[in-house]
């Protein structure tokens, strides 16, 4: 139903009602302060993560040590996409802590963080960051090794990183991680 100046009384009935839903809430956050706190604590409904499980041919003991041993490392990014299409290592391409605790610097310093879990044959799990992120900005990459025949699937799961990363860092960990692991372990 329109009136004369033009206003559409449903619109207008939408707009009183989100008003009285308004007021109940700013009045329901007065009388119970710990919902007021609440309301301004931020919860993401939308966080982007990865989950990957690539399966391989080798056993968890030899994928465990290709992922956490430098020099088999560095093996594995020399088949990667990153590398084949030109990208630059510098004069350290590859340094792996084999300590919890200990730093990471990957495809010349692209790739840095910290391993917070390492379990041998089982489980690896990563402060990891590209350097251009933010300062401080790191997100968890857990790499979890399970036998599957005479194989190894890890099942990834990769989250917190900046929002509107995933698709790229999908890609990236499928084509300079998981093929090149591949071929490697052939």
């Amino acid at each position: 139903m329109n009136f004369d100046n033009g206003v559409d009384a449903t619109a207008d009935s939408t707009s009183r009602r989100r008003l009285m839903a308004g007021a109940v809430s700013v009045s329901a956050l007065s009388l119970f302060p710990a919902l007021a706190h609440a309301a301004a604590d931020r919860i993401s409904h939308t966080a982007e993560s990865i989950h990957q499980e690539p399966l391989f041919t080798a056993n968890r003991k030899r994928v465990y040590e290709a992922l956490t041993d430098a020099r088999q490392f560095g093996q594995v990014m020399q088949l990667s996409q990153a590398v084949r299409s030109g990208m630059d290592l510098g004069s350290k391409p590859v340094e792996i802590s084999p300590r919890v605790g200990g730093t990471f610097v990957l495809y010349g310093g692209h790739i840095v963080g910290r391993q917070i879990e390492l379990l041998a044959g089982e489980r690896i799990v990563q402060a990891w960051r590209v350097v251009d992120w933010s300062p401080g900005v790191y997100s968890i990459a857990k790499f979890e090794l399970t036998v599957e025949g005479s194989g190894t699937r890890i099942i990834f799961d990769h989250t917190g990183f900046p929002e509107g990363q995933a698709e790229h860092l999908a890609m990236g960990w499928t084509a300079n991680y998981w093929e090149p692991l591949r071929k490697f372990l052939r």
